[in-house]
């Protein structure tokens, strides 16, 4: 071959070398950039993490500081009330007292004092419930005159025969079985019929003695009849029911029942 052959040949060959040494430089930087880029996104992406990270801590700490103060508002108010209450306990229960005492009174007029409740004293049996399943006795307080010594006793009835609902009144029974007084505590019977029980039914049986009383509709003949309210008999029938209950109850648990064994 001649001189310009082999010179044209390593030309070429020469030519290839460079042109491949450009392509691995291409492909190594193009490499490059994608590590660069990659990394980047890597190092883009971390801060967002612990963004969220922050935003989760963020709300923790708001929900536990709305705790603590709801917290301290309960301990606040709680101790408000307690405060509250312990000064207000005394004046409350010396005027629940002076309204017993007072209602009392009411059917018991001669009497001093009165004594707090006796109902766990002379407990009603089961025996007598059953005998008297209209009314309900509710509470028994004595009577003492002067001296201390006892005079009698204020029985509270609930009747469950009323018109309107459940009458609750007070029946003070002297020692010997007399009754002193009918008071009403609550009563929500018809007007200008039952509600007029206070005015018509309850100075009928002051000063009155029997076992059981009656309700009569053409008037009293005796001490042991209680002339009806005009068109509220059943109002009528339920306070004198009560009042027989109490009447009961004195004679079988308060003078010789449980409570005097």
């Amino acid at each position: 071959m001649s001189k310009d052959v082999f010179k044209s040949i390593a030309e070429i060959e020469r030519a290839e070398k460079i042109k491949e040494k450009k392509a691995a430089k291409r492909v190594s930087s193009e490499k490059k950039a994608s590590e660069k880029n990659s990394s980047k996104k890597e190092k883009a992406g971390k801060p967002d993490k612990q963004k969220g990270r922050k935003v989760e801590a963020s709300e923790i700490i708001e929900l536990l500081k709305n705790t603590l103060i709801m917290l301290l508002i309960t301990v606040f108010a709680g101790g408000i009330l307690a405060f509250v209450y312990e000064n207000t306990k005394a004046p409350i229960a010396e005027m629940e007292i002076k309204t017993r005492q007072n209602a009392c009174r009411r059917v018991f007029y001669e009497a001093a004092s009165f004594s707090e409740s006796k109902i766990l004293e002379f407990p009603v049996t089961e025996e007598f419930k059953a005998a008297y399943t209209g009314s309900e006795i509710t509470d028994c307080m004595e009577a003492y005159d002067e001296a201390g010594s006892l005079k009698g006793y204020v029985v509270e009835v609930t009747s469950h025969e009323g018109y309107g609902g459940d009458i609750v009144f007070y029946v003070g029974i002297g020692d010997d079985g007399t009754v002193n007084g009918v008071s009403f505590i609550e009563i929500s019977e018809t007007a200008g019929l039952g509600m007029r029980a206070p005015e018509v039914l309850a100075p009928q049986f002051r000063g009155r003695k029997a076992e059981v009383f009656e309700v009569v509709k053409s008037g009293a003949a005796d001490e042991t009849q209680i002339d009806a309210i005009s068109s509220a008999t059943i109002t009528s029938k339920a306070v004198t029911g009560g009042v027989n209950t109490a009447l009961a109850y004195f004679r079988e648990i308060l003078k010789g029942g449980v409570g005097n064994e």
